[in-house]
């Protein structure tokens, strides 16, 4: 299922009021790199995959290895999750694949939110109980708003190590209100190496 990523997402959040995460801290750029596959329609991979065809090469756990038909291999893949809500809401949406060797950055992650996040806000990224960081918004689009992040070979290892990722984002109608997402890192291990395993020649 996907997330509807608009304002009326955060219509029945802003009433969640929960503490703010966490503080600043140092982090990687985030990398140059190809756009990653889109993360709009996939479906289970066709028997005949045409060029540009999206589709769902398999799972890990709960991520699922979103890939798009490339006119050479290997096709471009990554990570796609959904993020949901205390309630169970599809509210944003995340991504997460490794980017070519030289960069300070070991993987990127694109995450998705509804049209009226407070962009001066950040999103801010807790792994368990570790000490969380805030990243800034790079755009909008009619889908949503949209946060690159570039994660070093350390952020890899924690998220490989944790449980749950928490994310804190804030409605821009409810200002002092944060709305807190929650993605599963079960399988996140086995599917960032699947990524790997499968970008090799």
């Amino acid at each position: 299922m996907q997330p509807k990523l608009h304002a009326l997402a955060f219509a029945a959040l802003a009433a969640l009021a929960v503490p703010a995460l966490a503080q600043d801290q140092e982090q990687a750029p985030a990398p140059e790199t190809p756009d990653a596959p889109a993360t709009a329609e996939a479906e289970a991979a066709p028997k005949d995959p045409q060029t540009g065809d999206a589709y769902v090469a398999g799972e890990h756990g709960d991520w699922q290895v979103r890939c798009v038909k490339a006119e050479e291999e290997p096709d471009p893949c990554q990570l796609y999750q959904v993020l949901t809500d205390q309630k169970d809401n599809a509210v944003a949406e995340i991504v997460i694949f490794p980017v070519p060797e030289g960069q300070k950055a070991a993987a990127a992650a694109v995450v998705t939110t509804p049209l009226e996040t407070l962009l001066t806000e950040e999103i801010t990224i807790v792994i368990d109980e570790k000490e969380g960081r805030r990243y800034p918004f790079s755009f909008c689009t009619p889908q949503g708003c949209v946060a690159q992040i570039g994660l070093t070979k350390e952020d890899l290892d924690t998220y490989k190590k944790g449980s749950e990722a928490k994310l804190r984002i804030v409605p821009a109608r409810a200002p002092d209100q944060n709305v807190i997402l929650t993605a599963s890192l079960k399988g996140f291990t086995a599917g960032f190496q699947a990524l790997l395993d499968d970008a090799k020649p």
